[in-house]
């Protein structure tokens, strides 16, 4: 058993390597969408944090119609956390929110209190 273990992990790291940078992000991306990312998207203006999301998988960028082209924002959907404590409280809803890639300052990372 423990040599099985041994060369299935060895395995694991030879197609790990093997792979380019993009494609084991891509690899990343795909289990964390499968098991939840938890994110928290805080949106700032003037310095200050006006907005936060919590509860989101991922963030997404929009595409072009036909999907080849990339647009200059990104979507997803979260929950609007109005007291700002990381938790989804009676009367929080989940919604939609679009961001821009450049006049939006923003900050999305995993929820600390996970």
């Amino acid at each position: 058993m423990k040599k099985i273990t041994t060369i299935s992990l060895l395995t694991i790291i030879l197609f790990f390597s093997g792979c380019t940078q993009e494609t084991q992000n891509k690899l990343s991306r795909g289990l964390q969408n499968w098991t939840g990312a938890h994110g928290v998207l805080d949106v700032y203006m003037g310095g200050k944090l006006v907005s936060r999301f919590i509860e989101i998988d991922k963030l997404t960028t929009a595409t072009s119609t036909d999907g080849n082209i990339p647009r200059n924002y990104r979507y997803g959907y979260g929950y609007l956390d109005v007291n700002r404590n990381f938790k989804v409280d009676k009367g929080e809803k989940k919604i939609y929110f679009e961001i821009s890639n450049y006049s939006t300052p923003y900050l999305f990372y995993t929820n600390p209190t996970r």
